[in-house]
């Protein structure tokens, strides 16, 4: 099968930090399926991972964390998905990625492709949204069938792709939505989202919220940049107040006040905590794209694609990478097909 790989951690621009290789295609275990990748998008943790480092494979290593595609063979124990079934899924990051014709994955971890998207627009959405969800509605105690709950949340970096999709679901679960972003592009895009507000987070935060009458904020989604915001988002959050992280931080944290006097709790999401823990309740991955593509499919949910960059090779994967470690991209940026 044709995959694109690499055996060197190198900066983008070097044309070995991605190629195209062959690879065989692999058999399915148990558990798993065997999935024909036709799409792919790119996330932070594919440049992350592809950072340059001394380390050198033995075998080819293949990167990628969201696909949608249709399942090609099954193992024995499946029983949620069969072959000809169309699916999406961000994977596991302990086991090779979606950049290869064929990929294995946990049926636990695959939910039906949203009918009403095409391949490429359904593979834009399952690493965001998983880690969205599990960050508002599983590590935050809010709850996404509560509208009209009357609380504000602050999304740190609208823009971009768990922000593009952190936004409809806040907005759907009754929260007063304010997003940052400092482009008028982006502040059109959250705007279009959902969005009620939008503030410049390359500006204090502080006055941006007064100016729009509030003093405080009930929570906050920092999915930018954890040290630069932790002491902004210490004093704007109300007391007792929660703030959701993704980013790991550059340095420690100071956990005591305002954060301690107020009660704030800080909650963490890494969305690949369950496949490779295996935890007991890994099947949520399955259950929350279940329920986003229902949604997505009744027109309350959107894609947040922004663009295809072409068919999945190296050069296309490198370009994608390369726009996304620019910081310049909104939403999602996929390929689709092979050549």
């Amino acid at each position: 099968m044709k995959a694109v790989a690499l055996t060197r951690y190198l900066a983008v621009d070097d044309p070995d930090s991605l190629q195209d290789v062959t690879l065989p295609r692999p058999l399915p275990a148990p558990r798993d399926l065997l999935v024909r990748v036709e799409a792919v998008s790119v996330n932070p943790v594919d440049a992350k991972l592809r950072a340059p480092k001394p380390q050198v494979e033995a075998q080819p290593r293949v990167l990628g964390f969201d696909a949608a595609g249709v399942v090609e063979a099954v193992g024995d124990e499946v029983t949620l998905f069969q072959p000809g079934d169309e699916v999406y899924y961000a994977g596991d990051v302990t086991r090779p990625g979606c950049n290869a014709q064929y990929q294995l994955v946990d049926e636990r971890l695959v939910g039906p492709k949203p009918t009403t998207l095409d391949f490429a627009e359904a593979a834009a959405l399952p690493l965001t949204t998983i880690t969205a969800w599990e960050l508002l509605f599983e590590r935050m105690p809010f709850a996404f069938d509560a509208e009209g709950n009357g609380l504000s949340l602050l999304v740190v970096g609208g823009g971009g792709g768990v922000g593009s999709i952190a936004i409809q679901l806040a907005r759907h679960a009754g929260f007063r939505v304010i997003a940052t972003a400092s482009r008028a592009g982006t502040d059109d895009w959250c705007r279009q989202l959902g969005a009620h507000d939008v503030i410049d987070h390359r500006q204090p935060l502080a006055p941006q919220l007064q100016a729009l009458g509030l003093e405080t904020v009930d929570a906050a989604i920092n999915l930018a940049d954890t040290d630069r915001y932790w002491d902004a988002l210490g004093e704007l959050l109300a007391p007792q107040g929660h703030v959701g992280l993704i980013v790991e931080p550059a340095g420690a944290l100071r956990i005591g006040d305002p954060y301690k006097s107020k009660c704030i709790g800080i909650h963490w999401e890494f969305m690949f905590a369950r496949p490779r823990f295996r935890t007991a309740d890994m099947i949520r991955h399955h259950q929350i794209l279940s329920r986003v593509g229902s949604l997505v499919e009744a027109g309350e949910l959107r894609s947040t694609l922004t663009g295809v960059l072409g068919p999945i090779n190296a050069a296309n994967l490198r370009e994608a990478h390369r726009r996304m470690e620019s910081g310049g991209t909104i939403g999602k940026l996929a390929l689709a097909g092979w050549e």
